[in-house]
């Protein structure tokens, strides 16, 4: 019931033209051309990002390789020095245990000359061999702690059971020189970032 002036029901064939009812016009499926566009540039933005990415990645891997690859040759020189190091004691050590025990065979050798005169002259004197034992035992005791030297420097020239590094001077030496090293390759690697 409806009172005053309204507006009558419309008809519901009031749309429908003179061959029935139009169809309805379908929506192309897809995106629209602003979402095509939004979507180029996202995936543009991706590859080259990506491209970027490992490109720099790539460069940082090859930097530190070249790092690496120097501190490997800066630790074989310092392995080199100390092998040099170690080879010059040891000739000293050599040369010092060959020129005291030189030293002591000529004072035996004075020893048993100066002695030669009472062997075997008269009774009870004694044979050549006793006078010879008695100057090596005289003399024997100044060497001993030469030819320990010129054992200690026969093991160090890697001859012995190769203990390894018989030096704590300079395996501190190598560690803070490798210390150092690694603590510039981290400020440069900071740097660089």
């Amino acid at each position: 019931m409806s009172f005053g002036t309204t507006v009558p029901n419309a008809s519901p064939y009031a749309d429908e033209g003179p061959y029935g009812t139009p169809a309805a016009k379908q929506e192309k499926a897809g995106l629209t051309r602003r979402g095509k566009v939004a979507l180029v540039v996202a995936g543009v933005a991706v590859v080259g990002g990506g491209t970027i990415w490992f490109q720099v990645h790539s460069a940082a891997v090859a930097k530190e390789t070249k790092e690496a690859a120097a501190l490997q040759v800066q630790i074989k020189e310092l392995e080199l020095e100390e092998m040099r190091l170690k080879n010059e004691a040891a000739a000293v050590d050599r040369k010092a245990a060959t020129a005291s025990a030189e030293r002591v065979q000529a004072a035996i050798d004075r020893c048993v000359e100066d002695s030669s005169e009472l062997a075997d002259k008269s009774y009870g004197a004694p044979s050549t061999s006793a006078i010879v034992a008695d100057c090596k035992q005289q003399y024997d005791g100044t060497g001993g702690t030469d030819m320990k030297a010129a054992g200690g420097a026969q093991d160090a020239t890697g001859e012995g059971a190769g203990e390894g590094i018989n030096s704590p001077e300079l395996l501190g030496l190598v560690a803070g020189v490798g210390l150092v090293l690694a603590l510039f390759a981290r400020k440069g690697r900071k740097a660089d970032a």
